[in-house]
């Protein structure tokens, strides 16, 4: 976590700099090769003292908006907020606890999500859990095929 140091200086310079020292000509690429750590995660990786987990998601929405890939952005963030609480995937029984859970995901996942997407996700959140998946469903990346069937690729 840190101090407040993540906001000194030019942070995207920083950022961008501390992606090209790993070997990755983006953002999107460094994340992509790691689709289910968190934000804080990556952001950690890139330089635990300076740079901070909404600096990542703010580059990776530059990014995707720049691509016309912001549907697929969307999706790998599911991703990382689901594999942060279910890492062995989809609960098999929604108890109480576990309800809890898939809410808090859904929820964490809608703060995530760029305003031109929000509808959108607002359907598939309903459409998983009017007909959750399978017990044990993990999705490892944005491709996964259910994912793609909630959120298919429309950009404009």
């Amino acid at each position: 976590m840190t101090d407040g140091r993540s906001w000194q200086g030019n942070w995207k310079a920083r950022l961008y700099e501390r992606v090209r020292e790993r070997g990755y000509g983006s953002l999107t690429a460094f994340a992509e090769a790691r689709p289910t750590a968190s934000l804080v995660a990556l952001a950690e990786e890139l330089g635990a003292d300076d740079i901070a987990g909404v600096q990542v998601f703010s580059g990776l929405v530059a990014e995707a908006e720049q691509r016309k890939q912001v549907t697929r952005l969307v999706r790998g963030q599911f991703v990382r907020e689901l594999f942060q609480h279910f890492p062995d995937g989809w609960p098999s029984v929604l108890d109480d606890s576990n309800r809890f859970d898939v809410a808090q995901v859904l929820a964490r996942w809608s703060s995530y999500t760029p305003e031109t997407h929000e509808a959108r996700v607002k359907q598939a959140r309903a459409a998983l859990r009017a007909n959750p998946p399978p017990a044990g469903w993990r999705p490892l990346g944005p491709d996964d095929a259910l994912l793609l069937t909630l959120l298919p690729d429309e950009e404009a």
